[in-house]
C-alpha cells in the first residue's frame, strides 16, 4: 500500500523535537564495511567467486536494497555522511581522506550527530574501528598539527586529549577507534573515550606484516605507531569490543535501549585477514577478508540472538563506497570475480561502481523477510530513517540530505512510489553527480576520480561517446552500463539536471531533503506479517 502524512495522521499523533519515540525503542547496530563493492557479496551477484552466507542470511530476512548509494566515493566523506546526515561540501570543505594527525574533524560543533540524536531519545551509543572523519591534534606549543605523517611525534598527548572533536565529543557513550584507516594511514595507536593509552613511539616497517599472494600488502603506509597495536587482527579487535559494549549494556541496562556502529576495515587494502579466515573462501586473500566480515557479521547476528534481543534490534549493513582499483582489477584477473558487480567504475569514480554500495536492513517481527527494493537511497537517509523510527522530529537545519526510507523498509511503501526524487553525490575530486529517476547527470567529464588513459585501469576505458561535452548525462533504464553520452542528444533534460543541481548543490541554505520531516513513531510500526 501506498504510506502518505495522511495515512500516518490517521495513525498517531506526531512527536515533537524533543519528545521520546513511544513504545519499546529498538537496540540499532550499524555495521559499516569499507571498499566492499556491490559485487562483493554472494547475494547482490550471483557469479561471485565466493559465498558470503551469513550476509545473504541477514538480507533474506529482512529487506536489500539494490539501487543504494554512499554519499561520497572515498571513504571520509561517506563517514561524515553516516554520521550528520548531510553530504561534506556543506562543511565548506573538500572531499578529503584524512592522513597523519590532521584535521579538525569534519563534525562541527554544534552539528548534532546521528548518536547525540539517539542520547537524546534515551539511548546509550557506541562507536568501535575506524572513525576517520578527522581529529585534531597539538605541539607542545598548542599549535594545531596539520597532516603528515613525520607530525605525528610531535604530539602532545597532554595537550591533545581528551579530543576535542573524537566520538566522545560528538555523541557517543563508549568508543574505542583509530583516528584514520587502522592498517593504512598512520598515526597508527587506539583513542578509547577520547584517551590515547598507548602514544605512538615506534617506527612501523610495512615488512612486519604479511604480504599474501605477494601483492595485497598494497597500500599499507610506514608510520609512526603504538607500542601492541595491532594489524592484522584490528576487525577482529573492533568485532571484540563492540560485542562487549552490547553484552555489559545489557547486563547492567536491560531496560535502556543501545546504538553501536561497528566500523570496520574490510576490505579497505591492505588485504589482512585473521589467521583462521585465510584460504577459507576458494578466492584468495581478498576473498578470505570478505568472508572474514561475513563471519564476524553471522557472530554479531548470533550474539544478539543469545542474548535474547534478537527482535529488538534493528541491523543495518552497509559500505562507504565501491571495491578499490587494483583488488577490483586482481580480482576480476585472478577470480573472475567482479567487486563492482557489473557496474562501471571502482573507488573514487562518479560512475555507478564508485558508489552504489549493498545496504541491508533486519529487524525480526518489523521488517517483512526476503524483500528487495529499488527505491533510490543513500548513507546520509539512515539518519532521518532512525530518526523516524525513534519519534524524533528533524529540524529543517540538520541533516540536509537525508530523507525517511523507514516506510520502504517495512513494507509500507512500494517502489512505484519513490520516496527520493533526486540524490546527490560526490566524487573523489569533489565534482557531483546527480540522480532524477533513472537519468544521472555527472557534472564532470571522465572518471571523477581515477585515470582511465594508462596503467591497469586503461584496459576497462570505454569510448567517449560525446567527447566535446563538459559534462554525462545517461538513461540508466536502458544504459545501465553508463556507455552512451546523451549530453548533447538529450539537451532539455541536461539543462533540467543542471538547474536541479546548482539548487540542491548551494553550500549556504542548500537542501536535497524535504522541510518538515515528520517521524513516524515506534508506535506506529506495525508487526510484519
Amino acid at each position: 500500500m501506498r504510506f502518505t502524512l495522511l495515512n500516518l495522521a490517521l495513525l498517531a499523533l506526531w512527536h515533537g523535537t524533543s519528545a521520546a519515540g513511544g513504545g519499546n525503542l529498538p537496540n540499532i547496530i550499524i555495521i559499516y564495511a569499507d571498499d566492499l563493492g556491490y559485487g562483493d557479496l554472494s547475494g547482490y551477484n550471483p557469479d561471485a567467486a565466493y559465498q558470503t552466507p551469513r550476509i545473504d542470511r541477514m538480507a533474506a530476512e529482512g529487506i536489500k536494497f539494490v539501487d543504494a548509494h554512499s554519499p561520497c566515493t572515498i571513504c571520509s566523506p561517506s563517514r561524515y555522511g553516516l554520521y550528520s546526515g548531510q553530504l561534506v561540501h556543506r562543511t565548506g570543505r573538500r572531499t578529503t581522506a584524512f592522513e597523519g594527525p590532521s584535521g579538525p574533524s569534519y563534525l562541527k560543533p554544534g552539528v548534532p550527530t546521528i548518536a547525540d540524536m539517539l542520547k537524546q531519545q534515551g539511548y546509550r551509543t557506541g562507536v568501535f574501528g575506524k572513525w576517520h572523519v578527522g581529529l585534531t591534534w597539538y605541539d607542545r606549543a598548542g599549535k594545531r598539527l596539520g597532516g603528515g605523517f613525520e607530525n605525528s611525534l610531535l604530539i602532545d598527548y597532554a595537550k591533545s586529549t581528551p579530543l576535542e572533536d573524537g566520538p566522545n565529543a560528538r555523541g557517543f557513550d563508549a568508543s574505542f577507534v583509530t583516528p584514520n584507516c587502522p592498517t593504512t594511514d598512520p598515526l597508527y595507536l587506539y583513542i578509547e573515550n577520547g584517551l590515547v593509552p598507548v602514544p605512538a613511539s615506534q617506527r612501523y616497517q610495512r615488512s612486519s606484516v604479511p604480504n599474501l599472494g605477494g601483492k595485497w600488502r598494497w597500500d599499507n603506509d610506514e608510520g609512526w605507531m603504538a607500542p601492541g597495536y595491532r594489524f592484522v587482527d584490528a576487525d577482529l579487535l573492533f568485532y571484540e569490543k563492540t560485542i562487549e559494549f552490547i553484552t555489559t549494556h545489557r547486563k547492567n541496562h536491560p531496560e535502556q535501549p543501545f546504538f553501536v556502529v561497528f566500523s570496520t576495515q574490510i576490505s579497505h587494502a591492505p588485504v589482512l585477514p585473521g589467521a583462521e579466515f585465510r584460504g577459507q573462501s576458494g578466492a584468495g586473500p581478498r576473498g578470505d577478508f570478505v568472508h572474514q566480515l561475513d563471519v564476524l557479521t553471522g557472530r554479531l547476528l548470533d550474539a544478539i540472538d543469545g542474548l535474547g534481543i534478537d527482535e529488538d534490534t534493528l541491523v543495518l549493513f552497509n559500505s562507504d563506497n565501491g571495491p578499490e582499483t587494483v583488488h577490483t582489477d586482481w580480482m576480476r584477473q585472478d577470480h573472475n570475480h567482479d567487486a563492482a558487480g557489473g557496474w562501471r567504475g571502482m573507488k573514487r569514480d562518479g560512475w555507478e561502481g564508485g558508489h552504489r554500495v549493498p545496504f541491508i536492513a533486519r529487524w525480526p517481527g518489523r521488517i517483512p523477510a526476503g524483500q528487495v527494493s529499488r527505491q533510490l537511497t543513500n548513507t546520509t537517509d539512515i539518519f532521518a530513517t532512525i530518526a523516524s523510527l525513534v519519534g524524533y522530529r528533524l529540524p529543517d537545519e540538520i541533516a540536509v540530505d537525508s530523507f525517511d526510507i523507514l516506510p520502504a523498509m517495512l513494507g509500507i511503501q512500494d517502489d512505484n512510489q519513490a520516496i527520493r526524487p533526486h540524490m546527490l553525490t560526490q566524487s573523489f575530486r569533489g565534482e557531483f553527480q546527480i540522480r532524477q529517476g533513472n537519468w544521472k547527470y555527472l557534472d564532470h567529464r571522465g572518471s571523477g576520480g581515477n585515470n582511465y588513459a594508462k596503467g591497469i585501469l586503461k584496459q576497462y576505458a570505454l569510448p567517449e561517446t560525446a567527447p566535446q561535452a563538459t559534462g554525462q548525462l545517461f538513461n540508466l533504464a536502458v544504459d545501465p552500463g553508463e556507455t552512451r553520452n546523451l549530453f548533447f542528444t538529450e539537451s532539455a533534460k541536461r539543462h533540467e539536471m543542471q538547474l536541479l543541481l546548482a539548487k540542491l548543490a548551494t553550500q549556504e541554505g542548500g537542501r536535497s531533503a524535504p522541510r518538515n520531516r515528520e517521524p513516524i513513531g515506534m508506535e506506529n510500526i506495525p508487526l510484519a506479517k
